[in-house]
């Protein structure tokens, strides 16, 4: 399966900013302390993620980034397609030209189970994610780690 960096790093962003936009918008800055993902990798993907719709940037003091529907509309295989990544199982990126410009003898094997996990992934939306205790106590230690960071730089001088 190619599920890369991208597409890992954009739903954990995304997960990330449905957590803590309930309550105000959140800013690249602290998605990427939280998650330690390089903030110039999150502005490329936040670029592609406004492109398709899915988070819109509020302007002004406090702004940030706030999804721009409802955390239950949002999948995960909708994300993962927003930054131009693909979930495919096959080696020829299901263009059957895997074997001598022909399909191999295994290719619809691997096209279905590309096809069982792009399906798991639309069956699943932020929301549920949400629900789960686990992520709830993810979010709440992270969020406590990064409060503590940015209580150390404060005492040393040091910017966050």
């Amino acid at each position: 399966m190619r599920l890369t960096t991208k597409g890992r790093y954009a739903v954990t962003a995304m997960l990330d900013l449905a957590f803590h936009s309930q309550v105000k918008p959140v800013t690249l800055v602290e998605i990427a302390n939280r998650q330690t993902i390089s903030l110039s990798y999150l502005e490329q993907l936040f670029a592609r993620l406004r492109r398709a719709g899915m988070v819109k940037g509020v302007r002004g003091p406090g702004g940030g980034y706030a999804l721009c529907g409802l955390a239950s509309e949002i999948n995960i295989a909708d994300i993962i397609a927003a930054v131009d990544e693909s979930v495919d199982s096959t080696r020829c990126g299901g263009e059957a030209n895997c074997q001598k410009h022909q399909a191999c003898l295994t290719h619809d094997l691997w096209m279905g189970l590309s096809d069982q996990i792009r399906e798991y992934l639309k069956g699943i939306t932020l929301a549920e994610l949400l629900e789960k205790h686990h992520v709830k106590e993810v979010a709440r230690r992270q969020d406590q780690e990064a409060q503590r960071v940015v209580e150390i730089h404060r005492h040393t001088g040091v910017n966050a």
